[in-house]
């Protein structure tokens, strides 16, 4: 059987700024979503080009905020290529309300966007009580929570992750651990402490294909070691295209040989198995 490969993190972006107005979070879009404008169908054209199945689209929080509806539109259009991971309020009244909504529309993850691009870091709010009653639902309902944010948030994430054991947690872009000081990677011990807890998952991306590439780092060193402690069941590929440099087809390739050193069951996992764990919709996604 051929390898299928799935994306967990690619963003679209309409060039239609009436019927899906601006409205990043924090108040200033990111350059990438300015400039690079990738819509619903030229993402399936870059999936097809790249022999990527299927993919959950991630709300660009950085363009829309809190209005999933463009991501939403590709799922209704593209139910067998797309599924969606939407961003809410996490913290208003009627959190889960909202969430139950989206889900209605196709989204079946939620990410949580403490920072990043033109938003300052701040990871004060995500073990609020106020989101609990999101929580747990997510749990109730198998909704994955991505969470973007940076190793001084763990203590947090561990937090969340115990009070919550139902809910699968992601960490984007591997939360841009420093690896660059080698084997055994020291700098990146809280990361790797990280997989006592059976719910965390790791997004592997080209931020972590960067990193891997930097000081004394290397493809060969870390992804074995991060297959050995996480297992490849706990971690899942994700292009961030088009905010990444590069098209789909070269990230997909710089993937493959980024993981080349892993055996083809982990490799074979990483690129697409682990995404149909996470989300299952994905699985029933028609090879293009």
């Amino acid at each position: 059987m051929a390898q299928r490969i799935h994306d967990i993190h690619p963003h679209v972006i309409s060039d239609d700024e009436v019927g899906y107005p601006r409205a990043p979070l924090g108040g200033k879009q990111s350059d990438w979503s300015k400039e690079h404008h990738v819509t619903i169908e030229a993402m399936v054209a870059a999936m097809d080009e790249a022999g990527v199945v299927s993919s959950a689209l991630v709300q660009a929080a950085s363009c829309y905020g809190y209005d999933n509806s463009y991501v939403a539109e590709a799922v209704a259009r593209y139910p067998d290529r797309f599924t969606a991971v939407g961003t809410i309020d996490v913290l208003s009244s009627n959190a889960v309300n909202v969430m139950e909504g989206w889900i209605a529309k196709g989204v079946t993850g939620l990410r949580l966007y403490t920072g990043g691009s033109k938003l300052t870091f701040d990871f004060s709010w995500l073990n609020d009580p106020r989101s609990f009653p999101v929580w747990q639902k997510a749990g109730e309902l198998g909704l994955p929570i991505c969470v973007q944010c940076r190793m001084p948030a763990f203590p947090t994430v561990v937090e969340m992750a115990m009070r919550f054991p139902q809910t699968r947690i992601i960490i984007d872009h591997l939360a841009r651990a420093d690896i660059t000081d080698g084997p055994p990677y020291a700098g990146a011990r809280p990361l790797f402490e990280l997989a006592d807890h059976a719910n965390i998952y790791l997004k592997v991306t080209p931020r972590t294909f960067d990193l891997a590439a930097s000081g004394a780092a290397s493809p060969e060193t870390f992804f074995p070691m991060l297959v050995g402690v996480f297992g490849a069941k706990r971690c899942a590929f994700g292009s961030n295209y088009p905010a990444s440099e590069g098209t789909l087809a070269e990230i997909v390739a710089r993937a493959k040989q980024n993981l080349a050193s892993l055996s083809e069951a982990d490799r074979d996992m990483i690129l697409g198995g682990t995404a149909e764990i996470l989300y299952p919709r994905l699985a029933s996604a028609e090879a293009c």
